[in-house]
């Protein structure tokens, strides 16, 4: 059986756009390996109607949703090979079947490069974050910290002291003049020393451990890890990967297609910046937009 489209990636994206696939009355394949990228956070902020909800719960209640429409099939499965053929794409799945769709849509999301620091992994989501949108309004006023990984790091520590007085920790990186004036303009503490690790009971950041000895007090400490793509499967389709601020991304237009017909991708993996309510609007975009392609292409 030919689908309409599959979809690769069941998270927020992709799930978006088969909602809106399948309420077109179309028949979609999704492909999911049911780890998200935001698994490790307890609850998800800033998305409508759903602020500090669980993502997993939130992500659990939309594919039960999904569910209730005859035209959907959910796979526990990932896509390990994808290749165009004569109307479509097929697909084959980590199990060795190989299944077929007029469209495709990727919606695999992203995986964090993470530093090697001790105590920084099991804090990751928790007192280690990404995003001051999503998780700075918990550690308002409080203590801040922004562990220095490109340039970019500079302007992350300007923003952060929007939540609270903040320290950006070079971890022996250096600064030209310019930057550290423009940093103590806003009021950024700066120390220059390698990062040793974190310390704190569980979960929570007390301090981060200096080489030069000393201990750093903080209570959240935000970092901009490289972001890997999680499947091969837009580079083997030949679509254009752009170099983004945080990793690669996957070209699209405003129709969230690629530079390969036919395909869309949507979500972490088409954009930069990162959330819940960009990655459900993205995938809205691609669901309707192979939806017109399925009708007038």
């Amino acid at each position: 059986m030919q689908h309409d489209a599959i979809i690769v990636g069941g998270g927020f994206a992709g799930l978006a756009a088969a909602t809106y696939l399948v309420r077109a009355r179309r028949s979609v394949r999704v492909l999911d390996t049911g780890k998200p990228r935001n698994r490790f956070a307890e609850a998800s902020h800033g998305f409508l109607g759903q602020d500090g909800s669980n993502p997993a719960e939130i992500l659990a209640t939309a594919r039960a949703q999904l569910q209730a429409y005859e035209s959907v099939e959910l796979t526990d499965a990932r896509a390990s090979e994808a290749r165009a053929i004569e109307d479509g794409f097929a697909v084959t799945l980590s199990s060795g079947e190989e299944i077929t769709a007029r469209k495709l849509i990727l919606a695999f999301g992203l995986r964090d490069e993470l530093p090697d620091l001790p105590g920084l992994q099991e804090r990751w989501g928790k007192t280690v974050l990404h995003c001051p949108y999503c998780h700075g309004f918990e550690f308002g006023g409080q203590q801040l910290g922004v562990l220095y990984r490109t340039p970019m790091s500079i302007h992350q520590a300007q923003l952060i002291t929007e939540w609270g007085p903040t320290t950006l920790y070079l971890n022996g990186a250096e600064l030209s003049g310019d930057e550290a004036a423009q940093l103590y303009a806003c009021g950024v503490r700066i120390e220059p020393p390698p990062v040793l690790g974190l310390a704190g009971e569980g979960t929570d950041l007390s301090a981060v451990e200096l080489a030069d000895g000393r201990s750093s007090a903080v209570s959240a400490l935000y970092i901009a890890p490289r972001s890997c793509l999680n499947s091969p499967v837009a580079e083997q389709l030949g679509a254009r990967i752009d170099d983004g601020p945080m990793g690669p991304i996957i070209h699209t237009d405003g129709d969230k297609l690629t530079t390969v017909p036919g395909l869309y991708a949507a979500g972490d993996i088409a954009r930069a910046p990162h959330s819940v309510s960009w990655a459900v609007a993205d995938g809205v975009t691609a669901g309707t937009s192979a939806h017109r392609a399925l009708v007038f292409g």
